[in-house]
């Protein structure tokens, strides 16, 4: 992807933001660096796309700051063979990130434009191993599980059940849990019958809007 430009922006980001705060993991690293998130903010807030900070993609939607991006894929450690299920597509940056680490990537979108701009920004950087799909991603996608990893973009009060039910054993789901205007970031590992939770630092996402999420309130 050496054809967009912005790599030194994209290298600071990654050395400032991410490393000095304790994400060490190569890969994912590797992925933050390569992928240019400018594609995936519209303008003018492109300008801006390496700062410290979430940015509007429109429909009252955001793309997380760098770092979140980066603590979530750590804590949710996709390995190449791995299939992953993203619930909340946002403009396709978090599924860019993963599509690099993973062998296939599903992610659910709720807001049909929303997915659109995530679909025409993946087809821009030719990444061929996502699955976007329009619908509630708290009923995750059945035709796909069991999923090694399932990451979750937006805030929920809970985690919804059929993702856990989706969720693979010894597989990994990363999600901001709790209210409206604050969460906390929890890591699930999946032990046969057992879920272990252990928590990884305060967060605010927007609501995830569905069935087993904030049913039937505006985003």
């Amino acid at each position: 992807m050496n054809q967009y430009p912005r790599d030194d922006e994209r290298a600071g980001m990654v050395e400032r933001q991410i490393v000095s705060r304790g994400i060490r993991n190569p890969r994912v690293l590797a992925a933050m660096r390569e992928i240019p998130r400018h594609v995936f903010i519209p303008p003018p807030y492109d300008r801006s796309a390496y700062e410290d900070s979430p940015l509007p993609i429109g429909n009252g939607q955001t793309i997380s700051q760098p770092y979140i991006v980066a603590l979530m894929t750590e804590l949710l450690s996709p390995g190449p063979d791995d299939t992953v299920l993203e619930i909340g597509a946002g403009s396709g940056y978090q599924a860019a990130i993963l599509a690099r680490l993973s062998k296939k990537v599903i992610t659910i979108e709720r807001i049909p434009a929303v997915a659109n701009l995530a679909r025409s920004n993946l087809a821009h950087l030719g990444i061929t191993n996502v699955n976007l799909v329009t619908g509630d991603g708290t009923l995750g996608y059945a035709a796909g599980a069991p999923y090694q990893g399932i990451l979750i973009t937006a805030a929920t009060p809970q985690i919804p059940t059929p993702l856990v039910e989706q969720l693979a054993d010894g597989g990994r789901l990363v999600a901001p849990i709790g209210g409206r205007d604050l969460q906390e970031l929890i890591l699930v590992c999946r032990r046969g019958s057992r879920i272990i939770e252990s928590y990884h630092g305060g967060v605010r996402f927007v609501p995830l809007i569905g069935k087993y999420g904030w049913e039937g309130e505006n985003a």
